[in-house]
């Protein structure tokens, strides 16, 4: 499946701010749909996962409370929901695609994911 990221772009800290994945290539409801981010210097973490269409929301510890992930399935697009935006929220944010949905720690696992997009950034300034 080919995924396009997009939204990203420079908020204020307490912003919100709405991520698009647009997919396409093969069935979407059955995949497990997950967003990772990278600041700079770290490594690509984990922030939230649908399971699949009508599946569980998984979400990072950190983001857990303000950010949420929702799917439409007429576009096939998944959407993260990024709201009370912190500095520490500065990263590229990748969409990700799991065939055949995920369960519990295949979820959180970036190497259980078949295909990325190539990340949009989000700079969240103080």
């Amino acid at each position: 499946v080919q995924l396009q990221a997009s939204g990203g772009g420079v908020v204020q800290a307490g912003d919100s701010l709405r991520l698009s994945c647009a997919a396409s290539g093969r069935t979407f409801s059955s995949d497990a749909m997950g967003w990772f981010r990278q600041a700079p210097g770290k490594e690509r973490e984990f922030v939230g996962a649908s399971s699949w269409s009508g599946g569980s929301r998984y979400y990072a510890d950190s983001v857990k409370g303000r950010f949420t992930i929702s799917r439409d399935d007429a576009k096939t697009t998944v959407y993260l929901h990024m709201n009370s935006l912190k500095p520490e929220d500065t990263a590229v944010y990748y969409c990700a695609a799991q065939r055949f949905g995920c369960s519990d720690s295949g979820c959180f696992e970036r190497g259980e994911y078949d295909d990325w997009g190539q990340g949009t950034l989000v700079t969240v300034s103080s």
